[in-house]
């Protein structure tokens, strides 16, 4: 597991995510979900890759239920994509390194 991916709950999602003064992408998943450990090794990669540009959290449905409930967060993964307290991406399901690392770069654009 990736150190540079952080694990955060719904105490400190809105310090962590929200308040943050870099993007952040957070994870939506839970231990059961098989997508969501496919795509586990992808977001270290992209942790690793964005290093000092963008921030990877992770938030586990079954322990954050209100943080799940707030974002509508009816399929995991979902990946949201934060920038400046504002959701500016949604992916749902588990896609490819290249497909993220095209949202992320469009969103780091702007």
């Amino acid at each position: 597991m990736n150190d540079k991916v952080l694990h955060v709950g719904d105490a400190d999602f809105e310090n962590i995510v929200l308040q943050s003064g870099e993007p952040v992408l957070v994870d939506f998943w839970a231990e059961w979900c098989g997508p969501c450990k496919m795509i586990s090794p992808v977001l270290d990669e992209l942790a690793d890759a964005y290093d000092g540009k963008l921030k990877i959290a992770k938030v586990n449905v079954d322990e954050n239920r209100a943080t799940a409930v707030k974002y509508h967060v009816r399929s995991i993964p979902m990946l949201l994509l934060f920038k400046d307290g504002q959701i500016q991406a949604t992916q749902i399901g588990a896609v490819g390194k290249g497909q993220l690392a095209q949202m992320i770069d469009k969103v780091l654009a702007d």
